[in-house]
């Protein structure tokens, strides 16, 4: 079963310690509704911006938090 985890990075590409903690996604979907729940909290700890990973392979990335909050 593949395992969908979040990658948390500031502007630079440096990976940080999110300010809350991901759960464990089974789906796409599972992860990228966590992080459409969460950004903001995110964004207010330090991250800047997030890769989604399908096991080892990137699915895309960097996805931008500032570019949320402007929406």
């Amino acid at each position: 079963m593949a395992a969908w985890t979040w990658r948390f990075e500031k502007t630079d590409g440096a990976e940080v310690q999110p300010a809350v903690e991901p759960d464990e996604f089974t789906t796409q979907g599972d992860a990228e509704s966590w992080i459409g729940e969460y950004w903001k909290d995110l964004l207010a700890g330090g991250t800047d911006q997030v890769r989604l990973f399908e096991d080892a392979t990137e699915i895309y990335g960097p996805m931008s938090l500032h570019d949320a909050q402007k929406a």
